[in-house]
């Protein structure tokens, strides 16, 4: 802005950049930053210390600093803050919607598969005979009860075995001695029937078993003598079926011995199939609430927030479920509190989602009771074929 001195006019001096030695590599302009102003290419570049390059790809990926301590506990506390922050454009001090989602996903997933890896299956799947009811012989049934009573005496020996959990391996130790005795007595019968010449019992298992198989045009499906043969497929995708359905019955074959490999494989392929049901869930939104004339944008940012909150109380839920075994073993009176915890996240879930939508929304509570419930249903629909389709393609694909 001129001034006048003295009569005269004086121009104010043009701003002087500050001086420089740094060129840009790429078009040779002098760096006043971090960034050209002549082409936008960045002064770094990836040749330098791997622990910088680390650095800069956390902070892209998952934008995580300090904005995260301002966002987790509005986010699992205060219903809809954060959803109400972002459209009021006070967005600076928080993580990004997706960027909150994305990482409360990543963290709790690995939360949940050390989980699952550090379970005692030999409790879950207690019950479980080790086929048993497939032995060809009396020889046989001893060795596979054997192993399936050495598992469970694996399974005793570890610390900390709550009276509940002792109870199921006395259980499954009694119905893998039942399942053999069953078996001896079917081969007994076999043999009796073959020395009389009556038809064999254990060859109408054989057959009964057979019919459960998978059938193709009627016939029993085999890669090689009757593969699947779709018509309209070129000959790669048939060829990629049989592959699939030669995974998928390795996998049934072995998640029935060991249901650990069928759980992860569902758990590797989870994140995917939530991934394409949040903009669903969006959608649901934009259904039940078209009337208000929102943008579809607007409802995917109460998805994100939604689903991170979902995140983070699976993240909880694990944690105090690691808590509560440790108690059990060195901390007992502790257990009481834990499991009361528990149940308070469990009951706080739908009550937070239920609170956000009429935070959000701002509708009277007979309009968001209604509301939430068709949203609820139709979700619960969703994300049951979603799981089963999980669970399809864990078996084909894994």
């Amino acid at each position: 802005m001129s001034s006048e001195v003295d009569g005269r006019v004086i121009e104010p001096e043009a701003a002087v950049p500050p001086a420089t030695t740094k060129l840009c590599a790429n078009c040779g302009a002098p760096l006043y930053g971090p960034y050209c102003y002549a082409c936008g290419q960045p002064e770094r570049g990836m040749i330098r210390h791997l622990a910088s390059v680390l650095s800069d790809a956390a902070d892209t990926i998952f934008n995580v600093d300090s904005r995260i301590f301002h966002s987790i506990l509005p986010l699992y506390l205060r219903p809809g803050f954060l959803t109400n922050e972002y459209f009021a454009g006070r967005r600076t001090r928080y993580v990004t919607p997706f960027r909150l989602f994305f990482f409360l996903c990543v963290i709790a997933f690995f939360a949940i598969q050390i989980y699952i890896g550090g379970t005692n299956f030999a409790l879950v799947g207690a019950g479980r005979t080790a086929g048993i009811e497939d032995a060809r012989s009396e020889a046989e049934v001893q060795q596979r009860m054997q192993q399936a009573l050495d598992g469970i005496a694996t399974a005793r020996s570890a610390t900390g075995l709550s009276a509940s959990a002792t109870r199921k391996l006395d259980k499954a130790e009694a119905d893998v001695r039942r399942a053999a005795e069953r078996r001896r007595a079917k081969l007994a019968a076999a043999r009796d029937a073959s020395a009389d010449g009556a038809p064999s019992p254990a060859a109408d298992d054989d057959a009964d078993a057979d019919t459960d198989a998978l059938k193709f045009d009627d016939i029993p499906w085999n890669p090689f003598a009757h593969p699947i043969a779709i018509g309209w497929l070129p000959a790669f995708a048939n060829a990629k079926l049989n592959e699939m359905a030669v995974h998928a019955k390795e996998n049934v074959d072995a998640a029935k011995k060991d249901p650990r490999h069928f759980v992860a494989g569902v758990f590797s392929v989870l994140p995917q199939t939530l991934f394409v049901l949040m903009p669903l869930f969006a959608v649901l939104l934009k259904v039940v609430y078209l009337f208000k004339r929102r943008l579809y944008m607007e409802h995917l940012m109460v998805a994100l927030h939604s689903h991170a909150f979902i995140f983070l109380s699976l993240l909880l839920l694990v944690v105090v479920d690691m808590l509560r075994d440790w108690a059990s073993a060195d901390l007992p009176a502790l257990r009481p509190l834990l499991s009361l915890v528990h149940s308070a996240i469990w009951i706080w879930l739908p009550v937070y989602l239920f609170l956000m939508q009429k935070r959000v929304y701002r509708q009277g509570w007979i309009m968001t009771t209604l509301k939430y419930a068709v949203v609820g249903f139709c979700y619960v629909i969703i994300l049951s074929f979603g799981v089963a389709g999980a669970a399809i393609a864990s078996l084909a694909i894994t």
